[in-house]
């Protein structure tokens, strides 16, 4: 007797549905936590029961949260994590304000990559998903960011080569002239740069890396300041210049070393010209009221001195016509009338 043959195994269907997978990360904790405790289990189940179907990825109101819980948590972590790196490398004292602010950015991306590779890996993200996304995003930053950038490398060759640090003076262009600025913030975008009237000028990295820079502090905080003086003609100028260095010894801020001096300028139309120079190491603090308190000072010392401080004086000269006789005979006929009838010339 033949025995009866087996039965064939079962062929796949062919057109079987694929089961849509949910995220990684939020899968594998909903799975460990269920293992741990029903109840909790239960709660995620009901959570997970929630959700809509994206191609092969199944988006749930547990997904959702496990998202935003590793999202939030990674930003508390990064942003304490650099505060913490910048506490840490303001007590380094060997390193100047320009290196330290250097150190604390690269400490800032190193930690915040970090955070990011975290997150990736917590929430069973497959990178190979994201090659599109990636070339996509890479054509954005070669045109849509290209600048951003570009200013985030630029500041941080400033602050390797150390041309512009914060604490610098550099004079800002505000498109009329030139005017006097501190470095307060070298950001990853722009610079801060305060003026003496509160003014702040956000100047892009990149500017300051292409454009010409007038730093006043690069190499030297001393700063030369040049005073137009003028005296009058017939003037002692041995004793106007003594006065114009001692009006410099009395003003607050003026530098002994180097010593200020005194240039014979010009001998002008109207006065003999003379040019103060004076040295300074704050010009932060202003540059208008040091030639303010000068010239109150060098004012006080002429007046007591006598020295004269010229002001423009001009000769005419009439030509002589016959209008102008006529005109100073009549003059004369009504000055005489006057002198005999004053009377009459009311």
């Amino acid at each position: 007797m033949i025995p009866p043959s087996s039965s064939p195994a079962a062929a796949p269907t062919v057109g079987a549905t694929k089961v849509p997978q949910d995220i990684g990360g939020a899968e594998a904790f909903k799975d460990a936590v269920t293992e741990q405790s029903d109840t909790v289990g239960g709660l995620i189940g009901w959570l997970d029961m929630f959700g809509v179907t994206v191609g092969a990825t199944r988006i749930s109101a547990w997904s959702v949260l496990v998202l935003l819980v590793v999202i939030v948590s990674l930003y508390v972590f990064a942003r304490f994590g650099s505060r913490l790196a910048c506490r840490l490398l303001g007590r380094i004292t060997g390193l100047d304000s320009g290196r330290r602010l250097l150190a604390e950015k690269l400490v800032s991306i190193v930690i915040w990559t970090i955070a990011i590779l975290i997150g990736i890996d917590l929430l069973g993200i497959d990178l190979t998903a994201l090659t599109v996304f990636s070339g996509a995003f890479g054509l954005a930053v070669g045109f849509g960011l290209q600048k951003t950038f570009g200013n985030l490398l630029a500041g941080i060759i400033m602050l390797m080569d150390r041309s512009i640090k914060p604490g610098d003076v550099i004079a800002v262009n505000d498109g009329i002239s030139n005017t006097v600025g501190q470095v307060k913030k070298i950001g990853i975008r722009a610079v801060s740069v305060t003026t003496r009237d509160k003014k702040e000028y956000l100047i892009p990295n990149e500017n300051l890396m292409i454009n010409q820079v007038e730093n006043w502090s690069y190499s030297s905080r001393d700063v030369r300041i040049k005073v137009p003086v003028s005296v009058a003609y017939g003037s002692d100028i041995e004793r106007a210049e003594e006065l114009m260095l001692e009006a410099a010894r009395q003003t607050r801020r003026v530098l002994d070393v180097p010593a200020p001096s005194v240039w014979l300028h010009a001998f002008g139309t109207d006065a003999i010209e003379f040019e103060a120079q004076l040295w300074i190491r704050d010009p932060e603090e202003g540059i208008g009221n040091i030639r303010s308190d000068y010239l109150k000072k060098l004012w006080r010392l002429f007046r007591d001195t006598g020295v004269q401080v010229p002001f423009p004086q001009r000769d005419l000269n009439l030509r002589d016509t016959p209008e102008l006789r006529l005109l100073i005979d009549a003059l004369r006929a009504r000055q005489e009338a006057s002198d005999s009838d004053p009377a009459s010339v009311r």
